[in-house]
């Protein structure tokens, strides 16, 4: 059985940091592409970042470039997200996904955690 679970949110002033954790169990972790969502109220989940089982990295989210970055510690079976320069409009849930499988690939999604940028 798949799980993912997030932690590490929480509330956070503007231009501070948090780093959020996932750790995945059921599957082999090292060989998935892993990747950080969000979501914010009333819009739609974003992309944020992907890691590759090569440990590839792409910040697909234009307004977090510079300031967020995902690593993989594949012995421990998690992903991180590393957030800096934190701003009120990075407040969302945020959501660990993972690729799973090689000819048929299947996502599976965490339980969110929500992060608040707020003075």
């Amino acid at each position: 059985q798949v799980q993912l679970v997030e932690s590490g949110g929480g509330l956070v002033q503007p231009g501070g940091s948090l780093r959020l954790s996932c750790v995945g169990s059921g599957f082999t972790f090292s060989r998935s592409a892993m990747s950080w969502y969000r979501q914010a109220p009333g819009k739609e989940r974003e992309l944020v970042a992907t890691i590759t089982s090569g440990g590839g990295t792409t910040v697909n989210a234009d307004s977090v470039k510079g300031r967020f970055t995902i690593s993989r510690d594949n012995a421990k079976n998690t992903v991180y997200l590393q957030m800096s320069s934190l701003k009120a409009e990075d407040t969302a849930v945020y959501y660990c996904n993972a690729v799973v499988g090689v000819i048929v690939q299947r996502a599976y999604w965490g339980q969110g955690t929500q992060v608040t940028v707020s003075s």
